[in-house]
């Protein structure tokens, strides 16, 4: 298995993320992954949206982020205008400073960070340093359940590479279907 098993405070159980066996679990099944994810796009099954909403509250009982970080060691958000103006000014810095120190702009016009792992990633504690403030993209990551499910499919292609609750969604759904509880 690729996870731990370690308690909260809250009495819930939550598995702390074994990064080797998970990219060792992703190696092995992302191929498939992606194309069930696109086999869903394509035909999705009836209450797809219910069914990721239910299958988030259980991937979200099993797997610890602050065990992973993966997203802030491997990914990039891209930093929107008001997330650079918000930032800026709670770090006290111009936007224009803020993005010279830690940003760039890539081909198409988005700004991301210079570096992985992402600078405000607390390394020893894998806890933002500005969580209250952090990019939009960062605090609707992973987007496992939205309200339509299919304008995601592309997302999670990605984010199952990176990302174990959405390997552990993905997961969850290709037993469901395959199992007809649709």
């Amino acid at each position: 298995t690729n996870i731990n098993t370690n308690t909260n405070n809250s009495t819930r159980y939550m598995k702390a993320v074994n990064l080797r066996s998970f990219k060792q679990q992703v190696i092995k099944y992302k191929r498939k992954m992606r194309g069930f994810l696109t086999r869903l796009e394509k035909n999705p099954p009836r209450k797809l949206d219910a069914m990721a909403e239910e299958l988030d509250k259980e991937v979200w009982k099993e797997v610890d982020c602050l065990s992973c970080a993966n997203c802030c060691k491997k990914m990039t958000p891209t930093f929107k205008k008001a997330d650079i103006i918000r930032i800026s000014g709670h770090l006290g810095m111009t936007p224009v400073a803020f993005k010279e120190k830690w940003l760039y702009k890539d081909n198409n016009g988005d700004w991301l960070n210079t570096a992985n792992p992402c600078q405000f990633l607390d390394k020893k504690t894998n806890m933002c340093g500005i969580y209250e403030v952090r990019p939009s993209d960062c605090s609707g990551f992973p987007h496992l359940a939205r309200k339509k499910m299919t304008d995601y499919m592309q997302w999670h292609k990605q984010n199952v590479e990176y990302c174990p609750a959405t390997f552990k969604l993905v997961e969850k759904m290709m037993e469901r279907v395959q199992d007809g509880k649709k």
